[in-house]
């Protein structure tokens, strides 16, 4: 059966992501890898040998301005995402932007603004949106079977990848704080940044952030590029239940316990008395699917029903925002405002 293109995709960046953006792109329906831009002839090299249908060029602009490519998709430095986002939808482009949306919340700001006056579809690819584990987790919040959330703590380490232009904070914690965004209906009230600058860049390579809800609750994030192992793991820890996310497991990746803490007595500060809660623990299942696939298939269908995304422009914003008031706190040692 042929393919009904209804889209063809122009991809800027054919790098570590690239690639992956491009299968999926390439097998969907509607869509057809029209373009694709790199200014590394290596890379323009690989790009041809797998897409010898697609047109291999080295300027951006052929993508941005061309007048017949539908869909732009940003694989590029965060330091380029925001010119080459808004050329794209000065153009009358639908656009996908690799995470962390923009270097700046003044240039994400703009981008929202232009994309509602053009009516177009911006995304941000938080891509762990679209995991069967996070939705899982977010039903899981939403219909209150955890009961009110006391806490979210995730350990985010390996050894590399060193950024060249942005610190270890903008490269790992956006999967977080989308996530956070995503599944936590509070709003964070403040936030406090540590890290070290090992090798004298001038990009700290090891931080802890620390984000303060007005309900009481914390949320708590520890990214590092220095760790002999690499570890994906969140505990999210709740009034009734509290639950486990590995993602590096092969199964078995969501656990659910029934544990928790239980205030008895509240009658005066020696009489408080705590019962611990021990139940059983158990596993849902979750759904073996490829998340960039589902986020995909998601962009399209936003763009054809006209729907607004859960990883859209304002989405994108909200992480900025919280990643320069991490910057800010690291530059002064104290909480930020938010």
């Amino acid at each position: 059966m042929s393919k009904r293109v209804a889209f063809n995709v122009g991809l800027i960046g054919y790098g570590y992501w690239g690639p992956n953006l491009a299968r999926n792109f390439a097998r969907h329906q509607y869509c057809r890898i029209k373009r694709i831009a790199d200014i590394d002839d290596r890379r323009r090299q690989v790009a041809n040998a797998s897409y010898p249908d697609a047109e291999i060029v080295s300027d951006p602009s052929q993508v941005t301005k061309a007048p017949d490519i539908d869909i732009v998709v940003i694989a590029t430095p965060v330091s380029t995402h925001y010119a080459l986002t808004m050329e794209s939808i000065e153009h009358g482009k639908h656009v996908w932007i690799e995470k962390p949306m923009t270097a700046t919340s003044i240039q994400a700001e703009k981008i929202v603004d232009l994309a509602e006056r053009k009516k177009k579809v911006v995304v941000v690819d938080h891509t762990l949106l679209f995991t069967s584990a996070v939705r899982k987790i977010k039903m899981l919040i939403d219909s209150a079977e955890l009961g009110d959330i006391y806490y979210y703590d995730s350990v985010r380490v390996n050894l590399g990848l060193f950024q060249h232009d942005v610190n270890v904070i903008w490269d790992l914690a956006p999967h977080d704080l989308s996530i956070i965004d995503h599944v936590i209906a509070e709003k964070p009230t403040a936030i406090v940044a540590h890290g070290m600058d090992h090798f004298g860049r001038r990009l700290v390579d090891v931080a802890y952030v620390t984000i303060y809800f007005s309900n009481n609750m914390i949320a708590h994030l520890n990214m590092n590029w220095l760790s002999p192992v690499k570890i994906r793991r969140t505990v999210i820890g709740g009034q009734k239940k509290m639950l486990l996310w590995d993602d590096l497991r092969a199964d078995d990746k969501l656990r659910i316990y029934d544990k928790g803490v239980d205030i008895i007595n509240k009658e005066g500060i020696y009489d408080l008395m705590v019962e611990y809660r021990s139940g059983d623990m158990f596993a849902p299942r979750i759904e073996n699917t490829e998340a960039l696939k589902e986020e995909t298939d998601y962009f399209i269908k936003c763009i054809t029903d006209n729907k607004k995304a859960i990883n859209d422009a304002q989405a994108g914003l909200r992480v900025v925002k919280l990643l320069e008031a991490s910057d800010t706190s690291l530059n002064n040692g104290r909480p930020i405002s938010l």
